[in-house]
């Protein structure tokens, strides 16, 4: 991963990730607490029920995508956040091409 500063860091300077079919990911920032990314959905997109150590907050910025955290589903879209708990099983379903910042507590070493 390119960084030219640890202050500043340039979205056009960081590669994006295919993470599955549809769905790429860049690391836009972290420490060891935090990390935030940036992760876009192709219309159709899923992201199959997982769970992880990290808090996590995913922040939608345009688009909407079903997300599915515990037992609730709830269809979410630009200008809604999702708080999900460490170790709650989670999944997601693009109803458009979506953006998301996701930010991850602590940050996800796999990410780098």
């Amino acid at each position: 991963m390119n960084r030219i500063s640890n202050t500043f860091l340039f979205n056009k300077d960081i590669t994006a990730v295919e993470m599955l079919p549809g769905i790429t990911r860049k690391t836009l920032s972290y420490c060891e607490s935090m990390m935030v990314c940036e992760v876009r959905l192709a219309k159709g997109a899923v992201l199959p029920s997982h769970h992880h150590i990290h808090q996590q907050s995913s922040n939608i910025i345009s688009g909407s995508v079903r997300y599915t955290v515990g037992d609730r589903e709830e269809v979410v879209c630009a200008g809604d956040s999702v708080m999900i708990d460490a170790d709650v099983p989670h999944a997601v379903v693009a109803l458009e091409d979506t953006l998301v910042i996701d930010v991850f507590s602590p940050m996800r070493p796999e990410y780098l």
